[in-house]
C-alpha cells in the first residue's frame, strides 16, 4: 500500500510577507539606531577621558554599554538574516528593502556630515574639549553610511526600488547644507565690509565665523556633487527628480532671490527717503539680503538651465513656479501699499511708520512684478485650445483657489473687527485703522483671483470651441415592423440600427396587422436591412427626442414619431443597445 502524500505547505500570503518585511525592517532599523547611540557614547567617553574610561556619568556610561553589547550583537545577527533571504529575488523586490536602505542611508549620512562639520568648525578659534562628540559620532555613522551605500551597490542582492530616491536626498540636503553656508559666509563678509568692524566686534576675530560658514559650505557642495553627479541623480527622469528641480531649485531658489532682491530695494529705499533709525540699523539687513539674493539668483540659474533640457513639462513648470512666486511677491506688495495709504489716510501724524510701510509694500512690488510679466507673459497668452500649454488650467485653479481662500479669511476678520467695533468692545482707534491690514490683502486677493478666473473662462471658451460638435444620441427606438423576420434577422436589424444611431436601445415589435400593404402577413416580403438602415438615418434626422417610435411600412418607407413622458417625468429603463423584444 502506497503511503499517502503529505499535504503541500501553504505558501505564505503576499499580506503576510508584507507584515513579515515590515516588522523585520523596523526591527532592524531600530537596532542599528541602537547599537550607532551605544558606539558614538563609547568613544566619546574614550575620546574625552583617555586613561580612565569609568568616569563622569556612570548611568550614561551603562547605557552605552547595553546599547552596544547587547544591541550590536542582535543587530548583527537579524541583518544576517535578512541578508540571506535577499538571494531570494522577491525580497529583494519587496518594497521594505528598499524603503529601510534609503532611511537609513538618510539617516546615517545627514548624521555623519554635520558631526563631521562639527567637528572641523570646532578647531577654528578657541573651543576647548568640544571635538570628542562630534567625532565619535562622525566615526560611527560614517561607517553606517558606508555599510549601506555598499548594500546599495551590490551587484547580486541591491534593492530595485526607490534608487532615484536616495541620489535625491542626498543631493537635496547637500543643496541645502551648502547654500544655506554659503549665505551665511557671504552675509558675514558682506556685513562686515557694509557696516565696518565695530558693528560685528565679538571676543574672537571677524574672519572666524566666516569660516566656519565656508566649511559648512563646502561639505554641503561636497554632498550635493558626490549624489549630484557621481552617483548620477541628474541622470534620472523620473517624476522625483523632476519634483525636486521645480520645489528645490527653482521654488526655494526663487524665494530666496526674490525676498533678497526685496529687502535691498527696501534699505535703499530708506535709505533715500526713510532716516527715522540710526543709520547702521538701516544697514543691518543689506548683508544677509544681498547674499541670499546672489546664492538664490544662482541656484535658480543653474536649475533653471537644467529643466530647460528635461522634458517639456518640467520646462513649463519651472516657469509657472517662477510666475507664482513672483505673482506672491507683487500681490503681498500691493496688499501693503494698500494698508499704508490707508494708514496714512486715518493717521497723518504718523508719518515715521507708514513711510516704512509704504516702502516694503512698494520694493516687494517692484521685484515682483517684472519677474512675473517676463515668466508668464500677459500679452502673450494663448488664442487657440492648441496654444494652452500642459498645467496652465490647474495653475490658474490653484491660484484662484488660493485667492479666494485668502479672501474668504479676510472677509471675516473684517467682519469681526466691523461688529466688535459697532458692539463697543474696543479701547479707541478708529473703524479703518482697525481693518486696513486685512483689507489690503483682501483688495490684492481678489485682483489675483478674479483675473486668474477671467483666465480660466477665457480658456475654457477656447477647448469648448475647439472641442467636436457633440453627436446627437437617442435614447431609445421603438421599432414597429410591418413584415415577419425570424429572430435573428430582427436582432440584425436592431443592432445594425443601434449601431447607426449611436448606441440607442432597440427595442422591436411585429405587427399583427397587414402593416398597410393589403397583403396577407405571409405574403409580405421583408425589406433589407440596409433600405431600413438608410431610410431610418434620413427619417431621423432633425429629431432631438429621447424616445422615438419607428414605424418601417412597404417598400422599407420608414416613418419617425418622436415620443415624451407626460409631466416630463424620466423614461424607463430599456433594454441594451441592439436587444430585441418581441411580444
Amino acid at each position: 500500500m502506497t503511503k499517502p502524500a503529505a499535504p503541500a505547505v501553504p505558501a505564505p500570503t503576499s499580506g503576510l510577507a508584507s507584515l513579515r518585511r515590515l516588522i523585520l525592517y523596523v526591527l532592524l532599523f531600530a537596532l542599528v539606531v541602537i547599537t550607532a547611540s551605544g558606539l558614538s557614547g563609547l568613544l566619546e567617553r574614550l575620546f574625552r577621558t583617555a586613561s580612565t574610561l569609568v568616569y563622569g556619568d556612570v548611568a550614561a556610561l551603562a547605557l552605552s554599554l547595553a546599547f552596544t553589547l547587547i544591541g550590536g550583537p542582535l543587530a548583527l545577527l537579524l541583518w544576517w538574516f535578512v541578508w540571506r533571504r535577499l538571494d531570494d529575488e522577491a525580497e529583494r523586490r519587496a518594497p521594505g528593502w528598499g524603503l529601510y536602505l534609503t532611511g537609513m542611508y538618510a539617516v546615517s549620512l545627514i548624521i555623519a556630515t554635520t558631526s563631521l562639520l562639527n567637528l572641523a568648525t570646532s578647531f577654528i578659534g578657541i573651543r576647548d574639549n568640544q571635538w570628542p562628540s562630534p567625532l565619535a559620532n562622525g566615526l560611527v555613522w560614517a561607517g553606517i553610511w558606508v555599510w549601506h551605500r555598499w548594500m546599495w551597490k551590490h551587484p547580486r542582492k541591491a534593492s530595485s526600488h526607490l534608487e532615484d530616491v536616495r541620489a535625491v536626498v542626498g543631493s537635496v540636503f547637500g543643496l541645502l547644507l551648502g547654500a544655506g553656508g554659503a549665505i551665511a559666509a557671504l552675509s558675514a563678509l558682506l556685513d562686515v565690509a557694509i557696516r565696518g568692524f565695530t558693528a560685528t566686534a565679538s571676543l574672537e576675530p571677524w574672519w572666524f565665523p566666516i569660516l566656519r560658514s565656508l566649511v559648512w559650505a563646502a561639505g554641503g557642495a561636497v554632498v550635493w556633487w558626490w549624489h549630484w553627479f557621481r552617483e548620477g541623480g541628474r541622470l534620472y527622469q523620473t517624476g522625483l527628480v523632476d519634483v525636486i528641480i521645480i520645489a528645490v531649485g527653482i521654488f526655494v531658489a526663487g524665494i530666496a532671490a526674490l525676498g533678497g532682491l526685496g529687502v535691498i530695494l527696501f534699505v535703499l529705499l530708506r535709505l533715500a527717503f526713510d532716516r527715522s533709525d540710526p543709520l547702521n540699523d538701516l544697514l543691518e539687513p543689506l548683508a544677509p539680503a544681498i547674499a541670499a539674493a546672489a546664492i538664490g539668483a544662482l541656484v535658480w540659474r543653474y536649475h533653471r538651465t537644467a529643466s530647460i533640457h528635461r522634458s517639456t513639462r518640467t520646462r513649463r513648470a519651472s516657469l509657472l513656479v517662477t510666475s507664482a512666486v513672483a505673482l506672491a511677491a507683487a500681490a503681498s506688495g500691493v496688499g501693503v501699499v494698500v494698508n499704508a495709504l490707508l494708514a496714512a489716510a486715518v493717521s497723518p501724524l504718523a508719518g515715521g511708520a507708514t513711510r516704512t510701510l509704504l516702502l516694503g509694500g512698494i520694493s516687494s512690488l517692484v521685484v515682483g512684478a517684472p519677474v512675473w510679466w517676463l515668466a508668464w507673459k500677459p500679452r502673450h497668452q494663448p488664442r487657440t485650445a492648441a496654444d494652452i500649454p500642459p498645467g496652465r488650467r490647474v495653475y490658474l485653479v490653484a491660484f484662484f483657489g488660493v485667492s479666494a481662500v485668502v479672501a474668504l479669511i479676510t472677509l471675516l476678520v473684517i467682519g469681526y473687527r466691523l461688529f466688535e467695533f459697532l458692539l463697543g468692545n474696543v479701547s479707541g482707534g478708529s473703524l479703518l485703522d482697525r481693518i486696513r491690514a486685512p483689507l489690503g490683502l483682501l483688495v490684492a486677493a481678489g485682483l489675483v483671483a478674479g483675473y486668474h478666473f477671467a483666465l480660466w473662462r477665457h480658456d475654457r471658451a477656447l477647448l469648448a470651441a475647439a472641442a467636436p460638435a457633440r453627436r446627437r444620441v437617442i435614447d431609445r427606438i421603438t421599432l414597429v415592423l410591418g413584415y415577419p423576420l425570424d429572430a435573428a434577422g430582427a436582432e440584425s436589424l436592431a443592432r445594425g440600427i443601434a449601431d447607426a444611431t449611436g448606441g440607442a436601445r432597440v427595442t422591436t415589435w411585429l405587427r399583427t396587422d397587414d402593416g398597410g400593404t393589403g397583403l396577407p402577413p405571409s405574403a409580405a416580403l421583408p425589406p433589407r436591412a440596409e433600405d431600413v438602415i438608410r431610410q431610418l438615418a434620413a427619417a431621423l434626422d432633425g429629431v432631438t427626442a429621447q424616445h422615438v417610435l419607428v414605424t418601417v411600412g412597404p417598400e422599407a418607407r420608414v416613418e419617425a414619431i418622436p415620443l415624451a413622458v407626460p409631466g416630463g417625468a424620466a423614461l424607463p429603463a430599456g433594454p441594451a443597445p441592439g436587444q430585441v423584444l418581441r411580444p
